[in-house]
């Protein structure tokens, strides 16, 4: 996909406001104000960047989405894996690579790793990268809680590692990791072995698609652990790439999310439009 930074930044705002009005339904012409735009021109670039007009996106917001979602594309792990993960917006291992830091590397809290980070737009409002030598190490969406309280949130996990702004570069991974024709990411992850399966289980689950806690603790070999995936799942640190966003509850609540639940819905309203439209989208 191609587009201009204003279609960009536009498309992010007329998401967040969407989400944000979505009990009173606002029209076309509504939104279209709030973005400065015609009507016309609002529904064509909108239809273009989502895959699905402005009122179908709205649908895929509502409350009952989510149920929808474990009724109709609960993904079973080990049927996941075994199909490959295949069809539109597949995380394709091809696409990315990953490696986990050693245990030692873990308990030193990052002494010697050197960190850099940036922040810039995604589809879901501002978001913050952090990368390594080795690869993406961090992926946060700041919308909902803030730069600072998500650069305090990372610094948290790597309390001794050395940390260096780097907004053109932080910029130009954003745009990788939400583009369609990104030629891939690497991601260096940072985690208790268990954390680590949790998050290996998270990649396994199909953009459009959801999974359950318990299911997740089934695929690791720990079916009693149910409320340790949770908090491993909120403990990711790679949002969106690691797809936390796709794990609900058996009752087909959201459950928590570590950047918000307006964040969380709007991702899942996000790919289900995409895929009911047909649109892959490599980076999920």
């Amino acid at each position: 996909m191609t587009h201009d930074n204003s279609d960009y930044d536009r498309m992010a705002e007329a998401i967040r406001f969407i989400d944000q009005t979505v009990g009173g339904q606002p029209g076309l012409d509504e939104i279209a104000a709030h973005l400065g735009l015609s009507t016309s021109h609002f529904q064509r670039i909108f239809s273009r960047w989502v895959g699905v007009s402005p009122k179908k996106y709205q649908q895929y917001l509502t409350l009952g989405h989510a149920k929808t979602l474990l009724r109709e594309r609960h993904s079973l792990l080990d049927t996941a894996l075994e199909a490959g993960m295949s069809g539109p917006g597949r995380l394709h291992d091809l696409f990315v690579g990953w490696e986990a830091m050693t245990p030692g590397e873990f308990a030193k809290g990052g002494a010697g790793l050197d960190v850099a980070y940036g922040y810039g737009e995604t589809p879901f409002g501002d978001g913050m990268v952090c990368w390594t030598e080795r690869g993406i190490c961090g992926l946060a969406f700041t919308a909902e809680i803030g730069r600072e309280a998500a650069m305090t949130d990372m610094h948290a996990r790597w309390p001794d590692a050395r940390y260096r702004e780097d907004g053109t570069r932080g910029g130009g991974l954003l745009g990788e990791i939400f583009s369609d024709t990104s030629n891939g990411v690497h991601l260096s992850f940072t985690g208790a072995p268990f954390q680590i399966k949790v998050w290996e289980a998270l990649m396994a689950i199909p953009s459009g698609h959801v999974t359950t806690y318990s299911d997740i603790a089934t695929r690791i070999g720990n079916p009693k652990a149910v409320r340790a995936v949770g908090t491993a799942v909120g403990r990711n640190p790679i949002s969106w790439l690691i797809p936390c966003h796709r794990a609900l509850r058996k009752s087909g609540a959201l459950g928590g999310y570590h950047w918000g639940l307006p964040v969380k819905r709007a991702m899942l309203a996000y790919e289900s439009a995409r895929l009911d439209a047909g649109i892959g989208y490599l980076s999920t």
